[in-house]
């Protein structure tokens, strides 16, 4: 992108004449860096008329959702937050396939903003922070359909038939450009750098059928990682990743706590280096600082987790995320 200017102006300009007034748009508002640039972007297109909407799925990090809504409030969005996690969690239920994953997570975000759109009166629009990398690993690539890496929940999961009209303003730009993107938009700085996290959350970080029980362990197991790593890069024992999680592996593993048996859950951990997210290098985490943080996890979990394990691929072969 050489002229973010002439982006925004462009963006702006087309936001407006896909939304006149007295239409008004529905914008999913995760938090993250992309959902966040649309909706400052967009308030910038048509003001009062853009309504945020942010969905507690209950696949959310540790107190994530209340935290997203405060921090949105900095840059003047006001946000509805929808506590929705009971229909994620009986749609989930029972499915193991992480294509299906997506779908029903994405089919089910859809239902929730069509729901909402229909108590705002003139609603008919909308709005996602879509980027480049979504529809390219979704088999959506320029010119026809190309091979699917994995199907983003904001595009191969989104239903045939809607009701609502989409619009994604962000859709060209990879993740670098929209950081830029959102720097000259006036984001504050701890939002435009933060993490990406994926559309789908937690889902897609434990392989298998998704329970509440499930989640509870790894956003716990996600947060001590996260504060600790954070700590080390601090302390400059480690660069600071491009991505850093937990995952909650589907299998049970026979450990020792104190002198009894356990049979308790492996957790992985992840963190990489990146510019795009197109490619990805694991990060190099010092090894003291690997041992302090499995110690962490497994005192504090011990009832739950008895492994700890650090995933050293590259991207390709895998994906940063592990479904």
């Amino acid at each position: 992108m050489k002229d973010i200017n002439a982006f925004i102006e462009k963006s702006i300009s087309e936001i407006k004449e896909k939304i006149p007034a007295p239409k008004k748009a529905i914008i999913a508002v995760s938090g993250g860096v992309d959902s966040t640039t649309a909706a400052a972007l967009c308030d910038k297109a048509v003001g009062d008329r853009l309504v945020a909407i942010h969905v507690d799925t209950g696949l959310m990090r540790k107190n994530e959702s209340a935290e997203v809504v405060e921090m949105l409030k900095q840059i003047g969005i006001t946000v509805n937050l929808i506590d929705a996690k009971e229909r994620f969690y009986e749609a989930l239920k029972g499915v193991t396939d992480p294509e299906e994953k997506r779908k029903a997570i994405g089919e089910l975000f859809i239902r929730v903003f069509e729901g909402e759109a229909e108590k705002v009166e003139g609603a008919e629009v909308l709005i996602q922070g879509t980027i480049a990398p979504d529809w390219i690993e979704s088999g959506k690539g320029k010119g026809g359909v190309t091979d699917v890496i994995k199907s983003h929940h904001n595009v191969g999961g989104l239903p045939e038939e809607m009701n609502l009209i989409l619009v994604e303003p962000l859709r060209d730009l990879y993740k670098d450009e929209v950081r830029v993107v959102a720097e000259n938009l006036g984001v504050p700085k701890e939002l435009f750098e933060k993490q990406p996290f994926p559309g789908p959350g937690l889902a897609v970080r434990i392989p298998g059928e998704i329970t509440p029980e499930k989640v509870k362990i790894l956003q716990e197991a996600d947060a001590i990682y996260r504060e600790e790593l954070e700590k080390a890069v601090k302390e400059g024992k480690c660069n600071m990743p491009w991505q850093y999680f937990a995952v909650l592996l589907p299998v049970k593993t026979v450990g020792v706590q104190g002198d009894v048996r356990a049979y308790g859950y492996t957790i992985g951990l992840r963190a990489v280096e990146s510019f795009d997210g197109m490619t990805a290098n694991f990060l190099h985490i010092p090894g003291d600082v690997l041992q302090k943080i499995s110690s962490k996890i497994t005192n504090e979990l011990k009832e739950d987790v008895n492994r700890v394990v650090y995933d050293i691929t590259n991207k390709p072969p895998s994906t940063i995320e592990w479904e």
